[in-house]
């Protein structure tokens, strides 16, 4: 292979690697980990820098059954499905349960340092919708531990080249070369990535194999918890590449983020607070969450966030309270310190005072349909971590299942990859980007104009709780945009910011066109011309 970079010309570039990851999260850097070798070099491209991903910002910590005396997998299992709403994927949610202990011990070889008890063993949390202690966790900033320690470990590494700052604009497929490609066609190959570098040109990288690991939708939103860089990048290549994407209606918001008018991204308190004991009240001081759910504070996400989105609507209010101030404030200190130090920032004592919250978009469940090995639809491209939809989440993703559910299948496509690699080649025939079109003065203000505009459709239309009115009405003010957005990429020099904006609408029309598709009230996605149906499971075990 050469590892020497090839010019075209004066200015572009065709690099050649093994592996091409795409993202700098815990998937994208756990399976860079784990192929790169000296015959087989990986260039980990990230579009920012590595520290700036969904990772860093993930408090609550890692689900896995680590406490045997008093847990096991088919708790785990049984809490993952009831979740979901009954419409997760058993194969996959019995696989990352399962595998996760393994997963568990190689963060651990890797530098991270989960908090333990002082006779050693781990200290675990309970979050919504377990049954039983087994979070994992850092303090209240376990996804930055998991990210730190990796960077040190990917850094460290002399077979990865890190290319920061650089940002992927399309993946290379048959497309490319002029072949004619349909949703129908059978045999779509991906053969790496076109890439806008620093000096605003766009290389060629060329690759055996790629993985998309390029987190979440967040920023499709106004009021997110997500990394301003979460634009679906990834979902909306492989989209716009053909390749199947499934289960974008289950978007799910987180019911307390921080409520800070100005602040995006919105600071997350954690659901292990609410674990802890702490208790939601409205703007009278009143707990309500008995109005709604017998599970009180630690019922699943879901239905806590439509509580909370009800009772601001029923009071007129922007956000409601979460109360700790009945715990002991020495240990709330100790256990949340992050969450402490960032509001008595705000001059919010969070021992004596009441925090504010609010329901942010937090997770998408859906993403690049993939299978047990984590490949796609399209041949040689692989998908891990939020951008993917293992079928794990179904209709609403466990707490703590999303870390676990990153580094299980990330080893599982570093296995599949690994057997298949040496059995590829390079498609050295790839065409150049074209790199005609101007760069126009008003560009920038139609573009975060677009922006703005994408995001309040979404709040407004496509947020917690939807209906078939509200989906029209997003699908007809997407579509213009759309066509707006497609004729001034068309006429315009490349840009991050262009192709982000041509990436939030792509992944706003999928959630939306998703959701219009789901005639029932399910899981995540609620709307008002359906009213929801329990399940029990029992059509799972029919399926069986």
């Amino acid at each position: 292979m050469n590892l020497i970079p090839r010019a075209r010309g004066h200015k572009y570039m065709v690099k050649e690697y093994d592996y091409l990851v795409v993202g700098s999260g815990i998937a994208g850097m756990s399976f860079a980990l784990k192929v790169a070798s000296p015959e087989h070099r990986v260039a980990l491209v990230c579009k920012s820098s590595l520290h700036e991903a969904n990772t860093a910002l993930a408090q609550g910590g890692v689900a896995s059954v680590t406490d045997l005396a008093v847990d096991d997998f088919e708790k785990h299992i049984h809490d993952t499905m009831v979740a979901g709403d009954w419409i997760s994927d058993p194969k996959a949610v019995e696989k990352v349960v399962r595998e996760a202990p393994a997963q568990i011990r190689q963060l651990l070889e890797w530098g991270v340092n989960f908090d333990r008890k002082a006779d050693g063993t781990f200290d675990l949390h309970r979050e919504g919708g377990h049954s039983e202690f087994r979070i994992l966790h850092h303090a209240d900033n376990t996804g930055f531990e998991i990210q730190e320690s990796l960077i040190k470990a990917v850094e460290q590494n002399p077979y990865i080249d890190i290319y920061e700052n650089h940002f992927a604009v399309e993946i290379i497929t048959q497309h490319h070369l002029g072949k004619m490609i349909t949703r129908r066609t059978p045999d779509i190959t991906c053969y790496g990535a076109y890439v806008l570098n620093p000096q605003g040109t766009v290389d060629t990288f060329l690759a055996k194999v790629t993985l998309m690991a390029t987190g979440g939708t967040g920023a499709v939103y106004q009021t997110t918890t997500n990394p301003l860089v979460a634009t679906g990048d990834g979902i909306a290549m492989v989209y716009r590449a053909k390749g199947t994407v499934q289960d974008m209606e289950f978007i799910q918001f987180h019911p307390t983020a921080l409520f800070h008018p100005g602040d995006r991204p919105s600071f997350l308190i954690t659901e292990a607070m609410r674990g802890y004991g702490a208790m939601l009240r409205n703007r009278k001081g009143e707990r309500f969450m008995e109005r709604y759910d017998s599970r009180l504070e630690l019922a699943p996400r879901d239905v806590v966030a439509r509580a909370i989105d009800s009772e601001m609507k029923l009071n007129g209010d922007e956000c409601v309270y979460l109360d700790v101030t009945h715990k002991d404030p020495e240990e709330t200190r100790r256990h949340f310190p992050n969450i402490y130090a960032k509001c008595l920032s705000l001059g919010i004592d969070i021992t004596k005072d009441y925090i504010p919250v609010a329901p942010a978009a937090h997770y998408l469940c859906g993403g690049i349909k993939v299978d047990l090995n984590g490949e796609s639809s399209i041949h040689r491209l692989y998908a891990v971590g939020e951008c993917s939809c293992t079928g794990l989440h179904g209709g609403n993703r466990l707490a703590s299942n999303s870390l676990i559910e990153a580094v299980v299948y990330a080893d599982a496509a570093a296995r599949h990859a690994s057997s298949m690699v040496d059995s590829y080649s390079f498609r050295t025939d790839v065409p150049q980007w074209n790199d005609e079109g101007t760069r126009h003065p008003e560009e920038m203000v139609l573009i975060t104009q677009s922006i703005r505009e994408v995001n309040q459709i979404m709040g407004a239309y496509v947020g917690i709780v939807r209906s078939n009115l509200r989906l029209d009405r997003a699908w007809n003010r997407l579509d213009i945009l759309y066509e707006e957005t497609e004729r001034l990429f068309k006429c315009s020099k490349v840009s991050r910011e262009i192709c982000e904006l041509r990436n939030i609408i792509n992944v706003g029309y999928l959630i939306m066109r998703q959701a219009k598709e789901r005639k029932e009230s399910r899981g995540l996605h609620y709307t008002l011309d359906y009213l929801p149906v329990p399940h029990d499971g029992s059509e799972v075990t029919k399926a069986q």
